[in-house]
């Protein structure tokens, strides 16, 4: 069984972050990187399922040359290979741009199962693996916290709101966001670092994919530090009409009722 697991790389979480001079990211020069959180558990859930199914996992991954020190630590965690596709100038921010330029990175290495993290824990979209099941005609779910492979399908229960869970089945292949915390995940052994050295890592070119990666379904103009602000008022009178000024300023002032 060939699955893939779709890997972002993402600012630490504890990092200092300061915006950029035109205020449409953050200034990355002097910020470190890391994989995806919620990418971790999609990983871990596709080496059980390879590790049952006599199969192999293989990491897929877009962006500059500072990503390769995440695929080594996937490697490093047991996936077999990996694809990396070079965006330096990481022009394709919005998630359709994205899933197009992974689609077709992927769409000839015939996969039975696409795996993704629920959503990234920079942009927080949670659109590219829906989106790149889209492009690949294959089927999806996500909030998936449990799989079984069964023969050409694969079961699959997903979280709902509320407490609710609900149990489908898909024909292989398929695209499965995975749920965060579905797993353990797994940690590198000395072992599978000496061995991530020797895996094969596949370049591919963004630019080459025939994608264009100028506009998308979206662009973002500005992002910004909220501006905080305090405002007191005053309410005077007995209690018979300051409550009503109360509940009015609850509802329509302070949104809270």
């Amino acid at each position: 069984m060939k699955i893939a697991i779709l890997l972002k790389q993402v600012p630490v979480k504890d990092a200092t972050l300061e915006l950029n001079g035109d205020g449409t990211w953050i200034d990355e020069d002097d910020v470190q990187f890391e994989i995806n959180d919620s990418d971790h558990y999609g990983l871990a859930e596709a080496l059980n399922i390879a590790k049952d199914n006599d199969g192999e996992v293989t990491v897929v991954t877009m962006g500059p040359d500072r990503v390769k020190e995440s695929i080594k630590q996937a490697l490093a965690k047991g996936a077999h290979q990996a694809i990396h596709i070079n965006d330096e100038d990481v022009k394709s921010s919005d998630p359709l741009t994205r899933a197009k330029i992974i689609a077709e990175a992927v769409k000839g290495e015939n996969f039975d199962l696409i795996l993704s993290g629920l959503q990234s824990d920079d942009y927080g979209y949670g659109q590219t693996g829906v989106l790149v099941a889209e492009m690949l005609g294959m089927p999806h779910a996500t909030l998936v916290v449990e799989t079984e492979i069964n023969g050409d399908k694969i079961k699959v229960k997903r979280e709902l709101e509320g407490g609710w869970f609900q149990n489908i089945e898909l024909p292989l292949p398929a695209v499965l966001s995975i749920q965060s915390g579905l797993t353990d995940i797994p940690y590198a052994t000395i072992k599978g670092i000496m061995m991530a050295k020797k895996k094969p890592v596949a370049d591919v070119e963004a630019d080459d994919l025939g994608v264009e990666l100028e506009g998308g379904a979206f662009k973002l103009e500005k992002i910004y530090t909220p501006v905080k602000s305090k405002e007191t008022a005053v309410l005077k009178g007995d209690a018979d009409s300051v409550v009503p000024q109360i509940i009015d300023k609850l509802k329509n002032a302070a949104k809270v009722l």
